[in-house]
Protein backbone atom coordinates (compact mmCIF):
# COMPACT_ATOMS: atom_id res chain seq x y z
CA UNK A 1 0.00 0.00 0.00
CA UNK A 2 1.12 3.32 -0.88
CA UNK A 3 2.37 5.33 1.99
CA UNK A 4 1.65 9.18 3.44
CA UNK A 5 3.44 10.98 6.85
CA UNK A 6 1.76 12.04 10.11
CA UNK A 7 4.13 13.70 11.47
CA UNK A 8 7.30 11.27 12.15
CA UNK A 9 5.46 8.29 11.02
CA UNK A 10 4.37 6.84 7.73
CA UNK A 11 1.30 5.20 7.39
CA UNK A 12 -0.82 3.54 4.31
CA UNK A 13 -3.16 6.08 2.79
CA UNK A 14 -5.88 3.93 3.50
CA UNK A 15 -6.68 4.00 7.27
CA UNK A 16 -9.54 2.56 9.63
CA UNK A 17 -12.33 4.33 11.24
CA UNK A 18 -13.39 1.97 14.46
CA UNK A 19 -16.47 3.44 15.44
CA UNK A 20 -19.43 1.23 14.18
CA UNK A 21 -17.79 -1.38 16.06
CA UNK A 22 -18.92 0.31 19.68
CA UNK A 23 -22.22 2.46 18.08
CA UNK A 24 -25.14 0.74 19.71
CA UNK A 25 -27.53 -0.18 16.97
CA UNK A 26 -24.84 -1.05 14.43
CA UNK A 27 -22.07 -2.87 16.63
CA UNK A 28 -21.21 -6.37 15.76
CA UNK A 29 -20.60 -8.65 17.91
CA UNK A 30 -16.72 -8.90 19.28
CA UNK A 31 -15.77 -11.78 17.31
CA UNK A 32 -16.68 -9.84 14.04
CA UNK A 33 -14.98 -6.69 15.20
CA UNK A 34 -11.97 -8.59 16.12
CA UNK A 35 -11.72 -10.34 12.61
CA UNK A 36 -12.38 -6.80 10.60
CA UNK A 37 -8.98 -5.29 12.34
CA UNK A 38 -7.29 -7.97 11.80
CA UNK A 39 -8.23 -8.03 7.79
CA UNK A 40 -7.41 -4.16 7.96
CA UNK A 41 -3.64 -4.86 8.89
CA UNK A 42 -3.52 -8.10 6.95
CA UNK A 43 -4.18 -5.75 4.33
CA UNK A 44 -1.48 -3.13 4.64
CA UNK A 45 -3.36 -0.67 6.81
CA UNK A 46 -1.64 1.02 9.53
CA UNK A 47 -3.44 3.80 10.62
CA UNK A 48 -6.30 3.10 12.66
CA UNK A 49 -8.47 5.03 14.55
CA UNK A 50 -10.68 4.68 17.38
CA UNK A 51 -12.04 7.39 20.55
CA UNK A 52 -12.64 6.55 24.55
CA UNK A 53 -16.35 7.62 23.62
CA UNK A 54 -16.56 4.92 20.83
CA UNK A 55 -18.70 3.04 22.92
CA UNK A 56 -22.47 1.39 22.95
CA UNK A 57 -23.10 3.22 26.62
CA UNK A 58 -21.86 5.84 29.17
CA UNK A 59 -20.66 3.17 31.44
CA UNK A 60 -18.30 1.81 28.98
CA UNK A 61 -15.42 4.32 28.41
CA UNK A 62 -12.84 3.02 26.26
CA UNK A 63 -14.66 -0.04 24.83
CA UNK A 64 -13.71 0.33 21.31
CA UNK A 65 -9.72 1.16 22.49
CA UNK A 66 -10.11 -2.10 24.45
CA UNK A 67 -11.28 -3.86 20.72
CA UNK A 68 -8.31 -2.42 19.50
CA UNK A 69 -6.00 -3.38 21.77
CA UNK A 70 -7.34 -7.30 22.07
CA UNK A 71 -6.89 -7.03 18.29
CA UNK A 72 -3.15 -6.35 17.96
CA UNK A 73 -2.61 -8.10 20.81
CA UNK A 74 -3.70 -11.27 18.47
CA UNK A 75 -2.14 -10.04 14.90
CA UNK A 76 0.81 -11.86 13.81
CA UNK A 77 2.23 -8.75 12.53
CA UNK A 78 4.38 -6.14 14.05
CA UNK A 79 1.94 -4.01 15.91
CA UNK A 80 4.78 -1.34 16.33
CA UNK A 81 4.08 -0.54 12.70
CA UNK A 82 0.51 0.56 13.38
CA UNK A 83 -0.05 3.78 14.32
CA UNK A 84 -3.46 3.76 16.94
CA UNK A 85 -5.21 7.36 17.04
CA UNK A 86 -7.36 8.09 19.97
CA UNK A 87 -9.34 11.08 20.80
CA UNK A 88 -10.73 12.35 23.92
CA UNK A 89 -12.96 15.13 24.90
CA UNK A 90 -16.27 14.20 23.16
CA UNK A 91 -18.52 12.21 25.95
CA UNK A 92 -21.36 10.04 26.52
CA UNK A 93 -24.44 10.53 28.21
CA UNK A 94 -27.12 8.18 30.10
CA UNK A 95 -29.67 7.36 26.90
CA UNK A 96 -26.90 7.14 24.53
CA UNK A 97 -26.29 11.08 24.20
CA UNK A 98 -22.99 13.08 23.77
CA UNK A 99 -21.80 15.69 25.01
CA UNK A 100 -18.27 17.60 25.53
CA UNK A 101 -15.67 18.60 27.64
CA UNK A 102 -12.97 20.71 26.85
CA UNK A 103 -11.16 21.17 30.62
CA UNK A 104 -7.73 20.46 30.69
CA UNK A 105 -8.46 18.42 33.95
CA UNK A 106 -10.85 16.12 31.97
CA UNK A 107 -8.55 15.70 28.88
CA UNK A 108 -6.14 14.31 30.95
CA UNK A 109 -8.00 12.11 33.06
CA UNK A 110 -9.48 10.83 29.52
CA UNK A 111 -5.87 10.19 28.10
CA UNK A 112 -5.24 8.68 31.34
CA UNK A 113 -7.43 5.74 30.85
CA UNK A 114 -7.13 5.71 27.00
CA UNK A 115 -3.42 4.58 27.86
CA UNK A 116 -4.82 2.25 29.89
CA UNK A 117 -7.48 1.22 27.82
CA UNK A 118 -5.16 1.00 24.93
CA UNK A 119 -2.17 -1.09 27.21
CA UNK A 120 0.27 1.36 26.18
CA UNK A 121 2.44 3.66 28.26
CA UNK A 122 2.24 6.72 25.27
CA UNK A 123 0.01 7.03 22.65
CA UNK A 124 1.28 7.31 19.03
CA UNK A 125 -1.65 10.10 17.91
CA UNK A 126 -4.03 11.89 20.19
CA UNK A 127 -6.33 13.87 19.11
CA UNK A 128 -8.58 16.43 20.82
CA UNK A 129 -11.99 15.40 19.57
CA UNK A 130 -14.54 18.51 19.91
CA UNK A 131 -14.22 21.64 20.70
CA UNK A 132 -16.15 22.92 23.91
CA UNK A 133 -17.83 26.28 23.93
CA UNK A 134 -17.81 26.62 27.61
CA UNK A 135 -14.09 26.31 27.87
CA UNK A 136 -11.63 28.57 25.54
CA UNK A 137 -9.68 26.39 22.97
CA UNK A 138 -6.17 27.80 23.72
CA UNK A 139 -6.72 26.18 27.40
CA UNK A 140 -7.50 22.56 25.90
CA UNK A 141 -4.80 23.14 23.52
CA UNK A 142 -2.64 23.69 26.47
CA UNK A 143 -3.57 20.48 28.33
CA UNK A 144 -2.65 18.71 25.09
CA UNK A 145 0.90 20.62 25.12
CA UNK A 146 0.99 19.67 28.63
CA UNK A 147 0.60 15.50 27.50
CA UNK A 148 3.21 15.89 24.79
CA UNK A 149 5.50 17.34 27.00
CA UNK A 150 5.23 14.46 29.97
CA UNK A 151 5.27 12.17 26.86
CA UNK A 152 2.00 10.15 27.59
CA UNK A 153 1.29 11.19 24.11
CA UNK A 154 3.68 10.82 20.90
CA UNK A 155 2.11 13.21 18.92
CA UNK A 156 -1.20 15.31 18.83
CA UNK A 157 -4.36 16.23 16.94
CA UNK A 158 -7.09 17.77 16.84
CA UNK A 159 -10.76 16.95 15.54
CA UNK A 160 -13.93 19.42 14.29
CA UNK A 161 -11.81 22.51 13.98
CA UNK A 162 -12.17 25.26 11.97
CA UNK A 163 -9.16 27.22 10.05
CA UNK A 164 -9.01 29.35 12.84
CA UNK A 165 -8.73 26.64 15.33
CA UNK A 166 -6.20 24.93 13.64
CA UNK A 167 -4.00 28.02 13.31
CA UNK A 168 -4.45 28.37 17.03
CA UNK A 169 -3.53 25.18 17.78
CA UNK A 170 -0.64 25.01 15.51
CA UNK A 171 0.68 27.77 17.05
CA UNK A 172 0.42 26.09 20.43
CA UNK A 173 1.61 22.97 20.28
CA UNK A 174 4.17 23.91 17.23
CA UNK A 175 5.51 20.53 15.53
CA UNK A 176 3.47 18.34 17.67
CA UNK A 177 0.64 18.99 16.26
CA UNK A 178 0.49 16.75 12.84
CA UNK A 179 -3.41 15.96 11.90
CA UNK A 180 -6.46 17.34 11.61
CA UNK A 181 -9.80 14.76 11.59
CA UNK A 182 -12.87 16.39 10.34
CA UNK A 183 -15.61 15.09 8.17
CA UNK A 184 -15.25 15.39 4.30
CA UNK A 185 -17.25 13.19 1.89
CA UNK A 186 -19.04 13.52 -1.80
CA UNK A 187 -22.11 14.44 0.77
CA UNK A 188 -20.24 17.00 3.25
CA UNK A 189 -17.49 19.21 1.46
CA UNK A 190 -17.53 22.17 3.44
CA UNK A 191 -13.75 20.67 4.82
CA UNK A 192 -12.62 21.83 1.82
CA UNK A 193 -10.55 24.86 3.50
CA UNK A 194 -8.99 22.95 6.31
CA UNK A 195 -7.97 20.64 3.82
CA UNK A 196 -6.29 23.99 2.70
CA UNK A 197 -4.75 25.11 5.81
CA UNK A 198 -3.57 21.37 6.95
CA UNK A 199 -2.01 21.21 3.56
CA UNK A 200 -0.21 24.81 4.05
CA UNK A 201 1.17 23.88 7.52
CA UNK A 202 2.20 20.54 6.71
CA UNK A 203 -0.47 18.58 9.22
CA UNK A 204 -2.33 15.20 7.76
CA UNK A 205 -6.47 15.80 7.35
CA UNK A 206 -7.91 12.45 8.31
CA UNK A 207 -11.62 12.58 6.94
CA UNK A 208 -13.81 11.01 8.90
CA UNK A 209 -17.34 9.31 7.45
CA UNK A 210 -15.58 9.71 4.11
CA UNK A 211 -18.21 7.04 2.56
CA UNK A 212 -20.84 9.66 3.75
CA UNK A 213 -21.82 7.88 7.42
CA UNK A 214 -23.18 4.70 8.97
CA UNK A 215 -26.01 4.12 6.75
CA UNK A 216 -24.98 6.49 3.80
CA UNK A 217 -22.66 4.59 1.73
CA UNK A 218 -25.70 3.65 -0.52
CA UNK A 219 -25.67 7.65 -1.31
CA UNK A 220 -22.45 6.66 -3.69
CA UNK A 221 -25.20 4.86 -6.17
CA UNK A 222 -27.92 7.38 -5.94
CA UNK A 223 -27.41 10.80 -5.13
CA UNK A 224 -23.66 10.86 -6.24
CA UNK A 225 -24.36 8.45 -9.67
CA UNK A 226 -21.15 9.78 -11.02
CA UNK A 227 -19.57 7.54 -8.36
CA UNK A 228 -21.62 4.34 -8.96
CA UNK A 229 -20.92 5.08 -12.99
CA UNK A 230 -17.63 5.54 -12.65
CA UNK A 231 -16.69 2.19 -10.59
CA UNK A 232 -18.87 0.58 -13.17
CA UNK A 233 -16.64 1.38 -15.78
CA UNK A 234 -13.35 0.53 -13.73
CA UNK A 235 -14.98 -2.75 -12.03
CA UNK A 236 -14.48 -1.77 -8.80
CA UNK A 237 -17.04 -0.54 -5.82
CA UNK A 238 -18.18 3.00 -5.50
CA UNK A 239 -16.91 3.06 -2.64
CA UNK A 240 -12.92 2.68 -3.63
CA UNK A 241 -13.91 5.54 -5.82
CA UNK A 242 -15.40 7.85 -3.35
CA UNK A 243 -11.54 7.06 -1.62
CA UNK A 244 -9.72 7.05 -4.55
CA UNK A 245 -11.37 10.87 -5.04
CA UNK A 246 -10.60 11.74 -1.86
CA UNK A 247 -6.59 10.95 -1.69
CA UNK A 248 -6.63 13.06 -5.19
CA UNK A 249 -8.00 16.49 -3.39
CA UNK A 250 -4.54 16.54 -1.46
CA UNK A 251 -1.31 14.55 -0.46
CA UNK A 252 -2.20 15.33 3.31
CA UNK A 253 -5.80 13.51 2.92
CA UNK A 254 -6.15 10.09 4.65
CA UNK A 255 -8.96 8.55 4.85
CA UNK A 256 -10.23 6.95 7.60
CA UNK A 257 -13.48 4.69 6.78
CA UNK A 258 -15.60 2.98 9.14
CA UNK A 259 -15.90 -0.84 9.18
CA UNK A 260 -17.90 -3.43 10.92
CA UNK A 261 -16.89 -6.16 8.52
CA UNK A 262 -13.76 -7.25 7.19
CA UNK A 263 -15.37 -7.78 3.73
CA UNK A 264 -15.80 -3.79 3.53
CA UNK A 265 -12.44 -2.81 5.08
CA UNK A 266 -10.44 -5.01 2.31
CA UNK A 267 -12.71 -3.12 -0.18
CA UNK A 268 -11.69 -0.25 1.17
CA UNK A 269 -7.57 -0.68 1.25
CA UNK A 270 -8.09 -1.50 -2.60
CA UNK A 271 -8.97 2.01 -3.08
CA UNK A 272 -5.22 2.44 -2.22
CA UNK A 273 -4.01 1.16 -6.02
CA UNK A 274 -6.77 3.39 -7.86
CA UNK A 275 -6.15 6.54 -9.47
CA UNK A 276 -8.43 8.45 -11.43
CA UNK A 277 -8.14 10.00 -14.32
CA UNK A 278 -8.40 14.00 -14.64
CA UNK A 279 -11.86 13.54 -16.42
CA UNK A 280 -12.52 11.19 -14.04
CA UNK A 281 -12.06 13.41 -11.40
CA UNK A 282 -13.62 16.37 -12.81
CA UNK A 283 -16.83 14.73 -13.21
CA UNK A 284 -17.27 14.01 -9.23
CA UNK A 285 -15.80 17.27 -8.85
Amino acid sequence: MRTRTIGNRQVGVIGLGAMPMSVAGHMPDEDQSIRTILAALDAGITLIDTADAYTPSHDDIGHNERLVARALSLWGGDADTVLVATKGGHTRTSGGGWSVNGRPSHLKEACDRSLKALGVDSIGLYQHHRPDPAVPYEETMGALKELHDAGKIQMAGISNADPAQIRLAHSILGSALVSVQNEYSPRFRSSEPEIDVCAELGLAFLPWSPLGGIGRTGELSGQNAAFAEIAAARGVSPQQVCLAWELARSPVVIPIPGASRPETIIDSAAAADLELSEEELARLS
